[in-house]
């Protein structure tokens, strides 16, 4: 069982940059695909990126290649979404997500990751 708490959410104008944190409990967190997903109001929850338990491979949406990225702490439990060059269609409450098999099984599968934190609100202005 893993508990997920996002945090760094806010508002920023467009342009600028935020990074979320996600903090994790469990012994287990390096054994844990990482992602973060978003979803805006009135759409399905998307993906964003993904994180190996290592921290050695990582997979973007073609909509943040470039512009985010995410990495790990495993000695402290948190995974990161660094977001620059921030643009209005990135506001969305934005989710971490934790799944228990191979980064390369599951990728950007929504289904696959199991267990997900409460949100955080990023709201980019014009």
């Amino acid at each position: 069982q893993v508990q997920l708490v996002e945090s760094g959410g806010g508002l920023v104008q467009a342009g600028g940059s935020l990074r979320l944190s996600c903090a994790a409990s469990g012994r287990t967190f390096s054994s844990y695909t990482m992602g973060w997903f978003r979803q805006a109001p009135g759409k399905e929850r998307e993906f964003v990126a993904t994180i190996s338990g290592s921290g050695g491979n990582t997979y973007y949406a073609d909509s943040v290649k470039g512009r985010f990225t995410i990495s790990r702490d495993n000695a402290k439990n948190t995974v990161y979404l660094q977001m620059n060059s921030l643009r209005t269609d990135d506001t969305a409450v934005y989710y971490c997500a934790a799944g228990s098999r191979p980064l390369s099984e599951i990728m950007s599968l929504l289904a696959s990751y199991h267990y997900w934190g409460q949100g955080t609100q990023v709201t980019v202005s014009s």
